[in-house]
């Protein structure tokens, strides 16, 4: 009497179950990995702005110093955007009529600010204070980076919950004078002050509790 079934037939089932259990682990594996990758933490993706603006130009080639532009810094939670006003302080006489400057133009006539795009675009639930970190040491550049180096702004790190904590919880590495909180280039040489001095000079006791960010 032949046989319905095949002795293959074992092989084909087995396989084929293994696959429908293994399916719903590889999706949490593969949400998991695209939640932790650069495209979507909006990573390295230069966000376009109505002004053709170079970092390379006007933070390297001009060393133009980072609160030029983003004047509150220092003293609010918010860096700030460059007014019609900080831009036309130089290019009402340097490059006055140049076409990429039109933009500037048309705010200024129109009284109207200029229309940034935001590229660090934390969650709404998320509170975070720039006055209180480059206060106490932590550079530009450590979540910017070399801004000097890119053409179009883009996210370098992941500003992920994880990523903000391990400095929290080890901010020594990232910490420098107050003197060269803006320099792009800095290292800690023989002659600086360590991390721990650092930390205590200016008080740093980073807190890790939830209601640090979320208010």
């Amino acid at each position: 009497m032949a046989w319905i079934f095949t002795p293959r037939a074992n092989t084909v089932a087995r396989v084929v179950a293994a696959g429908l259990l293994s399916t719903p682990v590889l999706g949490v594996f593969g949400v998991w990995l695209y939640a932790r990758s650069p495209l979507a933490q909006n990573m390295r993706q230069p966000v376009g702005q109505p002004v053709q603006f170079d970092h390379r130009h006007h933070a390297g080639d001009e060393a133009i110093d980072c609160r030029y532009c983003h004047g509150t810094v220092e003293v609010s939670s918010s860096a700030g955007y460059p007014s019609v006003s900080t831009c036309l302080n130089c290019h009402a006489q340097i490059w006055n009529q140049s076409p990429l400057l039109e933009p500037v133009r048309q705010a200024y006539f129109a009284d109207q600010p200029i229309p940034w795009r935001r590229v660090h675009d934390l969650p709404d639930f998320t509170y975070f204070n720039h006055a209180i970190h480059v206060n106490k040491g932590i550079g530009c550049v450590t979540c910017h980076g070399r801004v000097d180096l890119m053409p179009s702004i883009e996210q370098v790190q992941p500003l992920s919950m994880g990523w903000c904590l391990e400095c929290h919880r080890n901010p020594g590495p990232h910490l420098r004078p107050l003197e060269t909180i803006t320099s792009m280039r800095w290292e800690r040489g023989e002659g600086d002050p360590s991390a721990e001095e650092l930390a205590r000079r200016y008080d740093v006791n980073p807190r890790t509790n939830c209601t640090t960010c979320h208010r």
